[in-house]
């Protein structure tokens, strides 16, 4: 029985050529056209990204580099337990570790070759800021440097007199071989593809609520439902029916959107989305977890609404809010910070999330457990709704 009904779903979206259209073509556009207009605008702010201080010297010298460090990037982050964790989840942007042997390193006369202060990044911090922070660390390094050597000089030439105050010296000593950043994680560097392959996947995969709605209408306005009802299927058995062609429909998006990125991005001069590394494994479950709460939401909507233009309505609405506030449509990180808090209330967002650990920063199974366990709970949510709707609107 459960594949007769399977088999009927499947007919049914065969036959509506304009919705197929609207669930493939239209995401393959969003990708296409915003990865291409903003190819070459998605840096987030230098000054206003969130960061760690690990500061073990607690020098002088070091006390001087945080504090020209804070003037050009505000203050740092603070009660933080593992910054480790922090900065490969993607939380903070990068920690600034200072060793404890720094002050003494920057005063002597020969340079020892040992790092004793790098930037550790969050592996999908974007490419431009991470060569640019690594640069202004050397910058600032290299300040402190000459004017602890050319002080030294000047008074052992010269000893001080009384109230006399060392002249401002200028840049002149490289400390390249003492600083240097890093990424904590092996990743891709984010582009206007990795943000917008991911995202409108996302989108594109919630937008089965208009199709799902309309048919559902049509089986209802036609008595379908109800006949089915009176032979005595299981309204468990109607649900599956309906999700589980849509779950085919979402993996054959996903896997439509993926070559997109990898394939053609790059034929139409963009920049290309690399899989290589991921944990593929994670990536199904985000997959998955993503496909059940859109399914889970188009279940709830169908059985609420009556008419078609309510479902016409109501599901593209519901879809472009939770784009608009998750970070579909502008990224996140670009966000005012009420706007970030808001965007953590969109289901949208915790499937791009998850997506993003999955494809910038190499997260594993354990990565994406809380991004997932909030899709599958909202699924769950929207089930139980479309249930309860359904028993009532199919007698």
């Amino acid at each position: 029985m459960l594949f007769a009904l399977i088999k009927k779903e499947l007919l049914a979206l065969i036959r509506d050529v304009h919705g197929l259209v609207a669930l493939f073509l239209m995401p393959v556009l969003f990708i296409i056209i915003m990865s291409l207009a903003l190819k070459d605008v998605y840096s987030p702010a230098v000054k206003t990204l969130p960061y760690v201080v690990d500061n073990r010297d607690n020098g002088q010298l070091a006390n001087t580099l945080l504090t020209e460090w804070e003037k050009r990037h505000g203050k740092p982050q603070t009660n933080i337990t593992n910054w480790s964790d922090e900065v490969k989840s993607g939380k903070l942007s990068y920690a600034l570790v200072i060793e404890k042997d720094f002050s003494k390193a920057i005063a002597a006369e020969k340079l020892t070759g040992e790092i004793q202060a790098r930037l550790i990044t969050d592996p999908g911090l974007d490419g431009s800021v991470f060569a640019a922070n690594k640069a202004e660390l050397n910058m600032i390094a290299s300040e402190l440097r000459a004017q602890v050597l050319l002080t030294s000089s000047l008074m052992a030439q010269f000893p001080p007199r009384a109230n006399r105050k060392a002249p401002d010296l200028p840049v002149t000593v490289s400390a390249n071989s003492l600083v240097d950043a890093e990424r904590l994680a092996a990743g891709s560097r984010p582009t206007s593809v990795q943000q917008n392959v991911p995202a409108w996947l996302v989108f594109g995969m919630f937008f089965v609520v208009a199709s799902l709605a309309n048919l559902f209408l049509q089986e209802r306005q036609c008595g379908a439902l109800a006949r089915l009802a009176s032979l005595g299927v299981p309204t468990s058995m109607m649900i599956w029916s309906k999700a589980l062609p849509y779950l085919a429909i979402n993996g054959l998006q996903a896997a439509l959107m993926l070559a997109v990125g990898v394939w053609l991005m790059p034929l139409l001069g963009g920049d290309a989305l690399s899989l290589a590394g991921i944990h593929w494994g994670a990536l199904m479950l985000v997959l998955l977890a993503v496909s059940m709460a859109a399914i889970g939401l188009a279940l709830a909507l169908a059985s609420i609404v009556r008419t078609h233009a309510q479902a016409s309505a109501v599901g593209p609405t519901v879809n472009i809010l939770m784009a608009a506030i998750g970070g579909v449509m502008v990224p996140k990180f670009v966000m005012p910070e009420f706007m970030q808090r808001l965007a953590e209330f969109s289901p949208m967002n915790w499937g791009l999330e998850g997506m993003l650990a999955v494809l910038l920063r190499g997260s594993d199974m354990v990565g994406v457990l809380l991004p997932t366990a909030k899709l599958m709970a909202f699924a769950t949510l929207m089930v139980i709704i479309a249930v309860l709707f359904f028993r009532r609107r199919a007698h």
